[in-house]
């Protein structure tokens, strides 16, 4: 009989426990974020104030990128939804007009929390009325990311039952980081041999380039579904590496490499990765990689080109 009652009381305590870990899991927020900078940028600021989800998966093209019935439903819980807004979260737009008002999360898109946003073509933009489209890829620019950083803190701090003072003060802490981060650039810039940067693939570095006061030469303009450069801009390439004797040329990360290798093998040059952090691998996700590790392994390979 007494075996019977201890046990019957571990398991009412084992219940207790759940219910307990339940109540806290409930109290927590949940925050969605559809690309890698987005998550990071939240589980920096939201630490364990919050439970994170990134949509877009490691190892995925992010431009291809379609959302599930899984995703949709994830985002129609979230306390708040993080996106961009470029032309790849177009579909983000579609699903939050879907909602009802009441049912609609808090949301932050990002585009609205930078400046001086880059027209994708500027001599296509405003003809025949069209609305411009916008270079996406804003975290590039840590000026940027900084911006991005506390505009989510505050974005946080606004949500019904959020510890405001303790995601202003973690949002500060990571913009901060990632400021260093900016100095570091721009002493780099300041002392460096050369300017230029020769990306042989496609480039979504504008505005870390327009930032820094970069030129650059590429083989694909932004982040273009084009696979294969005309034989003509191969062979500029080729020349402007080595008319300028240019140590390096640059692809971004799931790269296939073909292009950089042609220029590679006609140069002589070292092929060296900028990563664009749009998305990681899952290598990347699992080692814990994060906004300020990646950019400080971007400033060393920019260092080796810019030398």
């Amino acid at each position: 009989m007494m075996k019977r009652i201890a046990y019957f009381s571990q398991v009412l305590l084992a219940m207790i426990f759940l219910t307990c870990l339940t109540a806290v899991a409930e109290d927590r927020l949940n925050v969605v974020a559809t690309n890698f900078p987005c998550y990071d940028f939240a589980r920096q600021v939201c630490g364990d104030g919050a439970e994170v989800t990134i949509l877009l998966k490691p190892g995925t093209e992010a431009h291809a990128y379609d959302p599930t019935p899984a995703d949709i439903i994830a985002i129609g819980d979230a306390d708040l939804f993080v996106y961009i807004g470029g032309e790849s979260d177009a579909w983000a737009d579609g699903i939050l007009a879907s909602f009802d008002e009441g049912d609609r999360p808090a949301t932050l898109r990002m585009m609205d929390c930078v400046s001086d946003l880059v027209e994708e073509d500027d001599a296509d933009a405003g003809h025949h009325g069209a609305v411009p489209e916008y270079d996406e890829h804003i975290w590039t620019s840590p000026v940027n990311a900084a911006a991005m950083v506390r505009a989510l803190g505050e974005a946080l701090a606004g949500l019904e039952g959020a510890d405001a003072d303790a995601f202003r003060e973690a949002a500060s802490a990571y913009a901060a980081q990632i400021e260093q981060i900016d100095g570091a650039l721009r002493r780099l810039v300041e002392g460096a041999k050369r300017k230029t940067l020769v990306f042989a693939d496609r480039f979504p570095f504008v505005y870390l380039t327009r930032e820094y006061g970069l030129d650059y030469m590429a083989a694909f303009p932004s982040c273009t579904a084009d696979t294969e450069p005309s034989a003509q801009t191969v062979m500029a390439l080729i020349d402007k590496v080595a008319s300028e004797g240019i140590p390096a040329v640059y692809t971004i990360e799931l790269s296939t490499r073909a292009v950089a290798k042609t220029v590679a093998e006609e140069t002589g040059v070292e092929i060296l990765t900028l990563h664009s952090m749009q998305t990681v691998t899952q290598d990347e996700f699992q080692a814990g990689e994060s906004y300020v590790s990646l950019m400080g392994r971007n400033l060393e390979a920019l260092q080796r080109g810019l030398e």
